[in-house]
């Protein structure tokens, strides 16, 4: 079943619309969308190497765009909005000192958190609600965003090839770490 997903994504990953969904995925994944835009564009850049650095501006572009979007949400509709996302993942408590985080650590924190497996989301909406400097945290965001997709595209641009067989040869290894990493995000979240 792994196998089938792997040979599916890479397929989808050659489409002509490919691109629009990985904007589109990594909008959303700033916002409200749980799943980070990597498992998209590390199969888009494994399909065509020579497109990764293209595919890793696209990709901060659309996180970016969404982050706003997220800052919105915290800023101008928290009550509303933010408050039953933050209350559906169970992040009441996480989310009031992480308000307090930024109060203190602003840039520090977006900067780090969003080159970590953590949600950008929980960045983009506590910055919002926090109401931090909006054109200090989308140049934050720029920076963060920008460094970690372009930092997986020059190293599947310089490994692709060997980096997809890896990947084929031991797709549940891989799956595994990535699953781990992921839930290590949500963890680190929960007791950051």
């Amino acid at each position: 079943m792994l196998r089938r997903t792997y040979d599916r994504v890479i397929t989808l990953a050659e489409r002509p619309t490919a691109p629009l969904w990985l904007f589109a995925f990594a909008f959303a994944e700033a916002s409200f969308f749980p799943i980070p835009p990597d498992v998209l564009l590390i199969p888009m850049a494994l399909a065509n190497p020579r497109r990764a650095p293209w595919l890793a501006a696209l990709t901060t572009l659309g996180s970016v765009a969404g982050g706003a979007l997220g800052y919105l949400i915290g800023y101008a509709l928290f009550a509303k909005l933010a408050q039953p996302i933050i209350h559906l993942y169970h992040y009441d408590a996480v989310f009031a000192a992480f308000q307090h985080k930024f109060a203190e650590y602003g840039v520090a924190i977006i900067l780090i958190k969003g080159l970590t497996p953590i949600p950008y989301k929980i960045v983009t909406i506590a910055a919002g609600a926090a109401a931090f400097n909006f054109p200090l945290f989308m140049a934050a965001s720029v920076v963060t965003r920008g460094g970690r997709f372009f930092i997986e595209a020059l190293l599947l641009r310089l490994f692709g090839a060997p980096a997809r067989h890896f990947i084929e040869d031991r797709l549940g290894l891989v799956t595994a770490t990535v699953a781990v990493l992921i839930l290590a995000g949500f963890i680190a979240l929960k007791f950051a």
